[in-house]
């Protein structure tokens, strides 16, 4: 063999071997002689006791520092291979360098490293990893041995499919191996030739050593242009790197003292194989940084790189390549790179419940917490890559990596500035964070001390099967919110709960976290665990952001008991903290900052910004979004009243006490409500229900009534009604209750039934009318501050007329009176001040009616006639005399003319109808025109109304309008009321003395005509009628010329006859009253007497005295006599 007939070749310059990295002797020496003299020659030098002894000589005393090397054997090689292990510990530096050099020559060939061959011979040839030929293009392949049995060792640890089981003492070389050959990427062979060349496409600035072109190539390991057999030895490497930190040289320099001093390294319990692994390491010293302790930057920074690694690549998990096989297949496969398949893993985990095994979930979940993004998003390659436009709007005030970064995305998801890729990426990795505690850095440190008080937690990185990751938040939770002094449902740790609660920061942080769980069902580990199913059954189809629990609420009743316990729960909270609810907090911005900024800015909320929200559901700032949410809370809070947190509780011993076993909220106050209204009804001393409680209850009260849906019972019984007659009325505003009130005519009789309920309720709480309250709103600032809730509808009816009075309002207090005077019962002034009346005089009409069923003014009619006939009580005439006030101006107050004369109306005086002003122009229409009416019901009421005019001129506003100059000038000494002001003013009339104004002359002279006719067509029915015909009559003062006459001659009867002790003159002989005038002994029957009677009542315009007490028959007989 001619040694140098190769060196004209291996000189030959060209671009690879004019490379530093070429021109030195072993370049030389690989070009120039063949492999087979090479390899001896090079066993010689590792062999050679002249070496060895240049060994002693150079390393004099590093050997003496290294007391395993002073005791090896020379001769065999086994000093050189000893230097070699501990050559990082070699800080001579021509020792260092000879040891160097010695190195590459050794780690060319597996042969040359000591005792590899003898410890590896069996597992190489069982893998086939026996001598690989070399070819022209690897002149020196050797060390491919070594990557076949690194690759080995992989597919042994990820439980690949036929993998082979390699002995430990060889595992324990490669690994050495790999360990020795971690600082200089030339000492990988396989790992240097397959990639020399992305290494100077990639890194050709990086200098070699320490590892740092292992770093580099990790860098861009995905980068498009590194090749595919680079890529595959660059993820080998990092395989076994993951089985042992010492792998990666700068890691294990960096974080060596952090790893002694924190006793990282020193469990003797744990077997080597796992405390060497990655995953421990980074644990271990993570768990170091969350407690607060100070970790070196250097070796922060090697751990970064690394959890970086493995959140990049999902196969540098041995257990998400083992457990998570077949979802990798069948929903990721092509997604390798960045991040992808540990993302798309993460997607298939946090979707439907069988999606993804569980052994995969958790090794998932481990990974999570070994590399901790959450601690610095820039760990998770794919979600910062998704992210960065996000993070640059929306959260450029945050420091780059910190952990509040994550807060920030999670506070602008479901909003414009959040984009559809970065939001996915994000849900993904908070599904895993949500379910430990641990892995929200903030949450860690702020609650770390509460949870080791108060839920018994370990270090960070240890668990516990009493207290499992996931129960920690739900522990905090319990003592963040649930006290008996919030009014929670007492428990076994109450009084735990009482003496330890959290920290005002903890309480902070706990807070935040929720209002993230809001914003998706998934984040909260217990709500979905516990409502998979339901989730399925009944809100598979709400696909949008909140959609879901708003289902699982509006399904309440229907879930299973776990899943409702917990929807309770989280319901509950809601009404205590509604900022929890972040998409609803977002939508009412501009509402909250208008109205409610003060409550919103409360660090703790008692559901008074709910409160706030409702109370301004209409104001402009509301826009529909907000209004949705807002309303639809509400409908939830009426399955329980314990989802009210301030009326639960105001009045949680109330409803104790007084409503036992009632849960729905509805129920609860209706019961309590009613409990308050008998009590005043019946003016106990005491009320059964306390103050605090009925300021509340009140609330709740005026809440219910804007929106029918609030009352179950009411919607339920309507609704048929509302789809046909208020199809396209929104809810709120109480404007389908206000549209059922207008057609109650054409209601179903179960709605009819509840309207009039309502209304009977409405009318003696007027509070409780959230259409009048509203309309009338600053009307009720303007004339009724002082007046009591129940009496504010009679405060606006008092001022009905002012000048002042908004028009809109006018028009609602017009409805009202309208609905008041369809039923007694619904005018409670009436109701109570003729209760003595009705029954006397209209029982009748009592006894045709049903209950909850109007009477149509009919009772109101029958007193309004008794009204003119003067027999009511004063209480009750008071509340008729106003009620012909109101109605002589507005013929829509009357009922019954309405009910007979519609047709009439619109016949005969249409404009007058059509009139916006009703100043009693469609009665006075009526009166004229009474001749034309054909309908006999109609003019029965008409006749009725001129009727109820001869009470007093106020009943008449046309003719009362047009003499209010005579009343001032000729009737001011008379009092108003029962004729008086009227029969003066007929006085007036037919006194020629007295001048009246042209207008009411005329006015008078044709209400005389009217009850002229009147009198034709509907005979006196007493003597009030009599007195006032005689009185309109053109035969006035004959007719008095006669009673005169009547009465002078039964004044002499009696003066002359005597009279009988009763006032009647009497037989001497039969004790019998005697005829008048003359005439036989006639009996009388004891229905013709009339004690008292009187031809003139007591407001008669004149009263001539009291008659004898005759029937009436025997006077009008001696008037005929005479």
């Amino acid at each position: 063999m001619q040694p140098c007939k190769f060196l004209p070749l291996c000189l030959y310059p060209s671009p690879v071997t004019q490379s530093p990295l070429y021109q030195n002797n072993n370049y030389l020496l690989l070009c120039v002689y063949p492999p087979q003299l090479l390899w001896n020659y090079k066993l010689n030098l590792t062999t050679d006791p002249k070496f060895e002894s240049v060994a002693v000589e150079v390393c004099k005393s590093t050997i003496a520092e290294i007391k395993e090397c002073a005791s090896e054997e020379l001769g065999k090689g086994y000093l050189v291979s000893c230097l070699v292990d501990h050559r990082g510990n070699i800080s001579d530096y021509q020792c260092n360098q000879y040891i160097h050099k010695m190195t590459s020559i050794i780690f060319s060939d597996y042969r040359l490293i000591c005792g590899f061959m003898d410890k590896c011979r069996e597992d190489i040839n069982t893998l086939h990893c026996g001598s690989i030929s070399t070819g022209e293009k690897d002149i020196h392949s050797q060390g491919e041995v070594i990557a076949c049995l690194e690759k080995g060792l992989v597919r042994e640890a990820e439980q690949q499919p036929g993998a082979h089981a390699i002995k430990d003492e060889c595992k324990k070389s490669i690994m050495r191996v790999a360990e020795l050959s971690s600082d200089d990427f030339h000492l990988d062979r396989y790992l240097y030739f397959s990639c020399r060349d992305d290494r100077e496409r990639f890194c050709e600035n990086t200098l070699a050593g320490e590892g740092r072109v292992y770093k580099c190539l990790f860098n861009h390991k995905f980068e498009e242009a590194m090749t595919e057999r680079c890529r595959e030895a660059l993820t080998t490497r990092q395989k076994l790197i993951a089985q042992d930190y010492k792998v990666s040289y700068s890691l294990a320099k960096a974080c060596k003292s952090d790893l002694r001093k924190y006793r990282c390294s020193v469990d003797t319990n744990m077997p080597r194989a796992r405390e060497a692994r990655l995953s421990y390491l980074l644990l271990c010293l993570e768990s170091a940084v969350h407690r607060g302790r100070v970790v070196s930057g250097e070796c922060q920074g090697e751990m970064m790189d690394y959890r970086r690694m493995l959140m990049e690549d999902f196969s540098l998990s041995p257990e998400i390549v083992l457990h998570c096989r077949s979802e990798i297949e069948s929903h990721c496969s092509g997604l390798h790179r960045k991040g992808r398949t540990l993302h798309c893993l993460m997607n298939v985990g946090r979707g439907d419940a069988g999606a993804i095994d569980p052994n995969c979930q958790r090794a998932l979940q481990t990974l999570i917490q070994e590399a901790d993004p959450g601690a610095d998003y820039r760990i998770d390659r794919a979600l910062n890559e998704a992210c960065e436009s996000v993070i640059q709007t929306a959260c450029k005030h945050i420091r780059n990596g910190d952990p509040m970064i994550l807060s920030c995305l999670m506070e602008h998801l479901y909003t414009e500035k959040m984009v559809e890729d970065c939001e996915h990426r994000l849900l993904e990795l908070q599904y895993f964070i949500a379910r430990d505690w641990k892995l929200d850095p903030i949450l860690y440190k702020k609650c770390q001390s509460d949870a080791s008080r108060l839920c018994h937690t370990r270090g960070w990185n240890e668990t516990s099967e009493m207290m499992p990751p996931g129960a920690i938040f739900s522990c905090l939770y319990r003592h963040a919110y649930r006290t008996v002094e919030q009014g929670r449902r007492p428990s076994g740790e109450s009084k735990e709960l009482e003496r330890w609660p959290l920290s005002r920061d903890c309480k902070v942080e706990v807070q935040r976290i929720l209002h993230q769980r809001a914003l998706d069902v998934k984040l909260d580990p217990e709500l979905q665990r516990r409502c998979m199913t339901d989730l399925g059954k009944w809100c598979s189809e709400k696909t949008e952001a909140g959609q879901e629990l708003e289902c699982l609420q509006d399904h309440l009743e229907d879930l299973v008991m776990d899943c409702r316990d917990v929807v309770g729960n989280l319901t509950e909270l809601e009404s205590e903290d509604i900022q929890i609810e972040a998409l609803l907090m977002r939508a009412c911005e501009p509402v909250i900052q208008s109205h409610c900024h003060e409550m919103a800015d409360n660090q703790i909320d008692t559901g008074d910004l709910m409160e706030c929200l409702v109370q301004n559901k209409h104001e402009k700032e509301m826009n529909e979004k907000c209004l949705v949410g807002v309303t639809h809370f509400q409908l939830v809070q009426i399955k329980d009243f314990r989802f009210s947190y301030k009326f639960k509780t105001a009045c949680k011993e109330d409803v104790l006490k007084l409503c036992p076993n009632i849960k729905k909220k509805v129920d609860v106050v209706i019961c309590l409500s009613t409990t308050v209204r008998n009590d005043t009804l019946q003016d106990v001393k005491e009320q059964r229900v306390s103050v605090k409680c009925r300021k509340q209850l009140r609330v709740e009260e005026v809440e219910m009534s804007e929106d029918i849906r609030l009352d179950p019972e009411l919607y339920d019984s309507c609704q048929p009604d509302i789809k046909r007659l208020c199809p396209n009325i929104n809810y709120g505003n109480a404007q389908v209750i206000e549209c059922l009130k207008e057609n109650k005519r054409q209601l179903t009789q179960r709605c009819h039934q509840r309207i009039f309920k309502l209304q009977e309720v409405e009318m003696v709480d007027p509070e409780l009318d959230y259409q009048l309250m509203r309309v009338c709103k600053h009307m009720i600032r303007r004339f009724c501050t002082e007046s009591e809730g129940k009496n504010m509808l009679q405060c606006l009816k008092q001022n009905k007329n002012s000048e002042l009075m908004d028009p809109k309002c006018k028009q609602m207090i017009t409805k009202r009176q309208i609905t008041q005077n369809t039923d007694y019962r619904l005018n409670p002034l009436l109701r109570k001040a003729c209760k003595a009346d009705i029954p006397k005089f209209c029982q009748s009409i009592l006894n045709k009616a049903t209950a909850d069923t109007e009477l149509e003014g009919q009772v109101i009619s029958c007193l309004k006639l008794k009204y003119a006939d003067q027999r009511l009580s004063p209480d009750c005439e008071d509340q008729i005399r106003v009620i012909l006030q109101e109605s002589a101006l507005d013929y829509r107050l009357d009922p019954q003319l309405q009910i007979h004369c519609t047709q009439e109306i619109s016949r005969l005086c249409p404009e007058e109808a059509a009139a916006q002003e009703q100043t009693g122009q469609v009665e006075e229409c009526l009166k004229v025109n009474l001749l034309k009416i054909k309908q006999e019901g109609c003019k029965k009421e008409v006749l009725n109304m001129l009727k109820e005019s001869k009470a007093d001129i106020f009943v008449d506003p046309v003719l009362h309008t047009a003499c209010a100059l005579d009343i001032k000038h000729h009737c001011a000494a008379i009092p108003p009321g029962r004729g008086r002001q009227m029969s003066c003013l007929m006085e007036a009339l037919q006194d020629k003395r007295v001048r009246l104004q042209p207008e009411c002359k005329k006015r008078l002279q044709d209400r005389i005509d009217m009850w002229s006719y009147a009198a034709k067509v509907a005979p006196a029915e007493g003597f009030s009628d009599l007195a006032m015909q005689v009185m309109t009559s053109p035969s006035k003062n004959y007719i008095l010329t006669m009673i005169g006459r009547a009465w002078l001659c039964s004044s002499s009867w009696v003066c002359c006859a005597g009279a009988s002790p009763n006032g009647s003159p009497r037989n001497s002989r039969t004790g019998r009253p005697r005829p008048i005038c003359g005439g036989q002994d006639t009996p009388i029957k004891e229905s013709d007497r009339r004690p008292n009677a009187q031809i003139w009542t007591s407001s008669s315009p004149f009263r001539f005295g009291a008659l004898p007490a005759a029937p009436l028959k025997q006077i009008v007989f001696c008037f005929l006599l005479l």
